[in-house]
């Protein structure tokens, strides 16, 4: 009945929004402030590329436009047309888009590309990562009486963690706790396993938490690119955040 009801009306379809109906929305929404301060900060990286001589040539533009079709599978002038008549923009909105996100990238880089591979070089030894399992107990002749069990015994490292470790995560997960950089690590854990071999059991490390048996599973191969684009990230984004602080309350 509900639905012979609504087949019965006549409904008005739906109409494109206009910009002064979006500005409207965002408004209500809360989420205006949002996308002010989105701008702002495009305003200035866009000042600060200015400023410092930072450019980007056609041909990186170009190249940067392929990738990013090829990457969308943008294939053809049509699909691309099409693509950008869904997103609602002009074909000179989506260039300005990509030419602000290589300025981005290069002021990242310009600020603080060399204080980050300055860091890594003085602690290189940090981004070592290391798949490690551990058991950690309380007593110290509970740790002993595993290490017994692990190096005597050949006992199963993971049936040991699941019946006597009262670390949450390395108990359910029968040891592993994961992929770690060294230096995420305690201090007193990074520099027990630092030099250790694969499969290597490390026993009795005391710590504040109680008493920690080590088993290295395997030392992964650095991935630095990866990790230095993590830190431009978080280094850029701070420098944003206090420049938008000291905007608002100079």
């Amino acid at each position: 009945m509900q639905e012979n009801l609504i087949s019965q009306l006549s409904l008005p379809e739906i109409s494109p929004a206009t910009n002064e109906e979006i500005l409207a929305y965002l408004r209500r929404s809360r989420q205006i402030a949002k996308v002010a301060a989105a701008a702002e900060r495009e305003a200035l990286i866009m000042s600060t590329c200015e400023q410092l001589g930072i450019v980007v040539s056609e041909e990186e533009l170009q190249a940067a436009g392929d990738n990013f079709r090829q990457e969308h599978k943008l294939l053809t002038t049509p699909e691309t047309l099409a693509w950008l008549a869904h997103q609602r923009i002009t074909v000179e909105d989506w260039s300005q888009e990509i030419h602000v996100s290589l300025l981005t990238q290069r002021l990242k880089e310009t600020l603080f590309g060399e204080v980050v591979d300055t860091h890594y070089m003085s602690n290189r030894d940090d981004y070592r990562r290391v798949a490690l399992s551990q058991i950690l107990v309380y007593e110290l002749k509970e740790a002993e009486r595993i290490v017994q069990l692990l190096r005597v015994q050949k006992a199963s490292f993971c049936a040991l963690a699941l019946e006597y470790s009262k670390e949450k995560q390395s108990k359910e997960k029968g040891g592993f706790v994961g992929i770690c950089f060294l230096g995420e690590l305690q201090k007193e854990i990074a520099q027990a396993i630092a030099n250790s071999a694969e499969g290597e059991v490390i026993g009795n490390l005391q710590t504040q938490l109680g008493y920690h048996i080590l088993k290295i599973e395997k030392w992964l191969p650095i991935e630095f690119s990866e990790v230095r684009e993590q830190m431009l990230e978080y280094l850029f984004q701070a420098w944003l955040q206090k420049k938008s602080y000291s905007t608002h309350f100079v």
